[in-house]
This record gives structure tokens, C-alpha cells and sequence, in this order.
């Protein structure tokens, strides 16, 4: 077992005041494999104030500075992917392959990525008789998910600390050790001390404690919808600015005029990477009820084709979900879906043999086709490799089933490219792929309704760490009386 036994605190390695330990699991073994240390909220006062004492100092120092300690940090992770890799694969359940290109070589990029925002980024700006600036806004509580560990963590981390802002950041006890690599490498890329702080713990005792702390002037958070109305309940207290990226339910719209078996194979793809285990999950594919029977049928084989096995092995396509917890859930609305009366079109709560034996998180490529867009299946955040293919009649119903849950993270539609962006435009929702259009990561990402506030990605995530300032200054000419009224 590999154990880490220290938090990073004020550019240190520091024994944590809480005493108990927190133990990880390998997915597809079910053995505990990371022990971390269980923190508490004395722990989190000490990085508060840590970050706290350094935030002027770092506030001060010029981007370009700033944007050379991204690239530092970068390069410091470049030399511990094989080993960030490995543990997203055995901690999360990712196949290795992929955990290296989707969830290490994209977020290591970032980091690089965001030292050249933070230097180009227009920190001031002449308007009219005003110079509005952009300064950061404090220390930053980062609270971030199990499913994309080192992706979510750095686009929290790295625009706040290319902002100007320190950080603590509470990851998830789930798969903690990225985090542990992340502050190794922030260690020896030279970071200030205070700048960067790690605690972890329990999300209602240290993730509570960074939400409620005074001293702390934002929080970012990942997570459920659940527990981010309570993150929001709880900093609305101190009136912080709180960003939040929560579920999803997103809707794969396919338009009678789509490649239906593109957009069969293209919406699986996205429901099923990394088990389903991903907010923006396309769980629900809406399909013209003329082509139900066809869809179904093309679902089934491209489901059936995703391998089930090892995430350190060759040839999985699908691994294990991530815990106990977890698999235990989606089995529950497996079952429950068909006690709701859905088709089992394939798959089902039957735990999969893998190597010969049922061991290990795992959970069998589902699908389920039904007619009632009020069925929990079509409703609930699953979180685990299952679809479901509702039918509508007409393109307006569509519209309205694709909208009608509270969620609006992600989506896709499927069709002749300028119907499509027609189409999605009436979508409520933060972020609609056109005909499987990749994930551009300088693009916003974020959701509207209960899938969360704020934006993350891009300039656009780095400006949420930012504050506005006017400077009133004398004006060179006279302005005209309505323009010297003050507000209020």
C-alpha cells in the first residue's frame, strides 16, 4: 500500500492535526492500495492562513513571473505522468492507455496552456475616463471530484494561481493520490511557500470547513448537485463567490436527417468513457420514433462491443467503476429501471466475469430503451456505463425532452451541420457537441439550471478568479451632466 502521510501546507511537508487515516481502493480488485491522512479543521485554519500570508505577496508578482511558475509546473508533471497514468487507472478504473491521453497528457498541456493566458491576459483597460483593472480575488477553497482527478484539479489550480489568487485544495478521498503528485511537483517547481496548501479529508468536515472560513474568498467546486447546495448553503455565509460544476443528465439529439449510425456509435463513446463516470455524459439518446426499432439494434452491437476488463490489461475498452459505493448505485437504477418497466435492449445488473472471476467495481455496458422521458432512468444521474434511447415524434418534442430535466451540462446533436446548430440553439444547456465535434479546451465549460454557475477552460475559466476595479479618474474634457450622475 502505498501511503502518503503528510499535508502540504505553506510550501512543507506537515504531519496532519487529525489523527485517523483514509484508505483507497483498486478498482478492479477491491484491495486498499492509497492511505492518506484524514484532516480536519485545524488542518484547514493552518493552510488558510497560509495561503492568506502569501496571497500579497504573490498578488504582486508580475504575471510573466507567474506564468513561468505554470510552466515549471508543468514540465514537473510531464515527468511524473507514467506514474499520474498508473494511479488513475488503478484508483479511478480508466484504462491505462486512456487514463494517459485523456486524463494526464491533456490536463499537463493545460497548465502550459494557462502560463499563456496569465501573460497575455489584459490585467487593466482604459474606459473612457475610468481605468477598470482586474486584480485576484483572494484565496481560493478548491474542492474537486474523483472521476477526472488531475483534469479537474488543474482547472481549478492552475487560473487561480496564473490569476494572482493561492489555493488550498481539498481532493477526493476517493482517488487522492494525484493531488499527493501534484504537490510534489508544485514543490519542485519552485512554488512559494503558501501559494499552494493541500488537506485532505472528509468533504463534510474539511470540505465544510473551507466552504464556512472566513479568510476564504472563493470556493470552486466538482461534484454532485447535492453536495454542491450545501458547498453554496454553507459559503453563502461569508457572501464569497462560489463556482460550482455539478450533474448531469445531457441529451444526444439525433435529427431525421443524422448518419444514424455515427450518431449511434459517437453518443455510446461519450456515455460510456470512463465508465460513464463523467458529468457531461450523454446518457440519453433522442432518436425519431420511426428509427427507434433501428437504433436500438445499432445500440446494442456498438454496446456489445465494449470490452469490459483490466484497465492495466490489453484490449478494455470499459473498466471498472471507481468504489463499492459507486457500483452498488448504478446497480440500484439498473434494477430500478426495470422495475419501472424500460426495455433492457442489453447489459443489466449482473456483475461481468473479468480474468475468470467477479471481482472488482465492475458494471456490464448497459442500455435501456423506453418511452417515458419521466422514467428514473431517464431522469437521474447515473454515473456508470448506461444509456437510455427515448423516441419523440417530432422535433419540437425533442427539444422539450431534451429539456425537461433540471440538469443542463452537456449535450450533442446529430445532423445536417446548420439544422443541427439550429436545433441547439433551443437546448438549455452549457455545452452541445455538433456531429461529435471534440472538446475544446479553450472553450467555456460549465452548465445552466442545477448542473451549476460559473465557467471553467480558457480564458474564460481564468477570468473567475478575477475581481473588477474602477479607477474613477479626472476626465480630460467635460462630460456632459448625465454622465457625472451617481448611481444609487
Amino acid at each position: 500500500m502505498k501511503t502518503f502521510d503528510s499535508l502540504y501546507i505553506d510550501g512543507r511537508w506537515v504531519a496532519s492535526h487529525g489523527k485517523g487515516t483514509i484508505d483507497a481502493d483498486h478498482a478492479a480488485t477491491e484491495e486498499a492500495i492509497t492511505r492518506i491522512p484524514e484532516g480536519d479543521e485545524a488542518d484547514v485554519d493552518a493552510a488558510v492562513a497560509a495561503a492568506r500570508a502569501a496571497f500579497e505577496g504573490w498578488a504582486d508578482t508580475p504575471a510573466p513571473a507567474r506564468a513561468d511558475a505554470l510552466r515549471r509546473i508543468s514540465t514537473e508533471l510531464a515527468a511524473r505522468a507514467d506514474a499520474i497514468a498508473m494511479v488513475i487507472a488503478t484508483e479511478v478504473g480508466m484504462p491505462l492507455k486512456l487514463a494517459r491521453r485523456v486524463q494526464t497528457d491533456g490536463p499537463v498541456a493545460n497548465w502550459a496552456a494557462y502560463a499563456k493566458v496569465t501573460e497575455s491576459f489584459e490585467f487593466e483597460k482604459r474606459v473612457g475616463s475610468s481605468l477598470v483593472l482586474r486584480e485576484p480575488i483572494g484565496v481560493v477553497g478548491c474542492i474537486t471530484p474523483w472521476n477526472f482527478p488531475l483534469n479537474q484539479i488543474t482547472l481549478k489550480v492552475a487560473p487561480a494561481i496564473g490569476a494572482g489568487c493561492t489555493v488550498v485544495l481539498k481532493p477526493s478521498e476517493v482517488a487522492p493520490s494525484v493531488a499527493f503528485i501534484l504537490a510534489e511537483a508544485i514543490h519542485a517547481a519552485g512554488l512559494p511557500a503558501g501559494v499552494f496548501n493541500l488537506v485532505t479529508g472528509y468533504g463534510p468536515v474539511v470540505g465544510e470547513a473551507l466552504a464556512r472560513h472566513a479568510d476564504v474568498d472563493m470556493i470552486s467546486f466538482t461534484g454532485s448537485t447535492r453536495a454542491g447546495r450545501r458547498v453554496g448553503e454553507v459559503a453563502s455565509q461569508t457572501i464569497k463567490r462560489v463556482a460550482l460544476e455539478l450533474g448531469g443528465k445531457s441529451a444526444s439529439v439525433v435529427l431525421d436527417d443524422a448518419d444514424l449510425t455515427a450518431a449511434v456509435k459517437g453518443t455510446i463513446g461519450n456515455c460510456f468513457l470512463n465508465s460513464g463516470q463523467a458529468c457531461i455524459a450523454q446518457t440519453r439518446m433522442l432518436v425519431p420514433v420511426t428509427r427507434f426499432d433501428e437504433a436500438k439494434a445499432i445500440a446494442r452491437q456498438v454496446a456489445e462491443s465494449f470490452t469490459v476488463g483490466d484497465p492495466l490489461g490489453e484490449g478494455a475498452k470499459l473498466g471498472p467503476l471507481v468504489s463499492a459505493t459507486q457500483r452498488d448505485r448504478v446497480v440500484g437504477l439498473i434494477d430500478r429501471a426495470v422495475e419501472e418497466g424500460a426495455e433492457l435492449v442489453t447489459g443489466g445488473s449482473d456483475a461481468p466475469f473479468v480474468n475468470g472471476q467477479q471481482r472488482g467495481y465492475f458494471v456490464r455496458p448497459t442500455v435501456f430503451a423506453t418511452t417515458d422521458p419521466k422514467s428514473t432512468i431517464a431522469q437521474e444521474e447515473v454515473f456508470g456505463p448506461v444509456l437510455t434511447i427515448l423516441p419523440y415524434a417530432d422535433e419540437a418534442e425533442a427539444v422539450r425532452i431534451a429539456n425537461d430535466t433540471p440538469y443542463g451540462l452537456g449535450g450533442g446533436v446529430w445532423g445536417e451541420e446548420e439544422h443541427a446548430i439550429r436545433v441547439a440553439r433551443r437546448i438549455r444547456t452549457g455545452q452541445i457537441d455538433i456531429n461529435g465535434g471534440p472538446y475544446n479546451p479553450r472553450a467555456p465549460f460549465g452548465g445552466y439550471k442545477q448542473s451549476g454557475n460559473g465557467r471553467e477552460s480558457g480564458v474564460y475559466g481564468f477570468e473567475e478568479f478575477l475581481e473588477y476595479k474602477s479607477l474613477q479618474l479626472k476626465p480630460v474634457a467635460k462630460l456632459p451632466p448625465e454622465a457625472a450622475a451617481i448611481p444609487g
